[in-house]
């Protein structure tokens, strides 16, 4: 382990840029920023608005994974996710892990410039829709973006992710 400073939050405008997938900005108000409350002031769909959502095994060494589902779905943590890390018994990640490991805080937190070696799982229901709310990597914005980005950055849909 090299150090224990917290990564920068990426410049995630310019890593959405250079995928080469049209998107739109959408500039929020920070204290918005958690998905219903977005949803609600800016007049989105919560059916088409998703979370990132990091999880982290107990036991150490701790293995973390990204997990994205749909704000009208509940992450299926205790099984479904839990098959896929394979390391036991797992929770969500802290908002002092989350930042440790993404730069990115609580309400932020974007699949886009994660670590290379961070599992991304996209619940499968999300590639059926033609655009997807993201967060933006920081509390003052969401990327409006079509699912076909998650192959470009390594993304794996996954069937029953997550639970209505």
């Amino acid at each position: 382990m090299a150090d224990s400073v917290s990564p920068q939050a990426p410049d995630v405008a310019a890593l959405v840029q250079s995928l080469g997938v049209p998107f739109e900005r959408i500039d929020i108000d920070p204290a918005l920023a958690d998905t219903a409350a977005f949803c609600e002031a800016y007049e989105f769909p919560p059916e088409q608005s998703a979370n990132t959502i990091i999880v982290a095994t107990k036991k150490d060494p701790k293995k973390y994974a990204a997990c994205i589902a749909l704000a009208t779905t509940r992450l299926d943590v205790n099984r479904r996710v839990k098959a896929l890390v394979a390391g036991g018994r797992l929770s969500f990640a802290n908002a002092e892990e989350m930042k440790t490991l993404t730069g990115m805080e609580v309400g932020g937190v974007t699949p886009f410039g994660l670590p290379a070696d961070l599992p991304l799982w996209v619940d499968a229901r999300i590639a059926k829709l033609d655009w997807i709310i993201l967060g933006g990597g920081s509390r003052d914005w969401k990327i409006k973006i079509s699912p076909e980005v998650f192959a470009k950055i390594g993304g794996e849909f996954v069937q029953d992710l997550a639970i209505d």
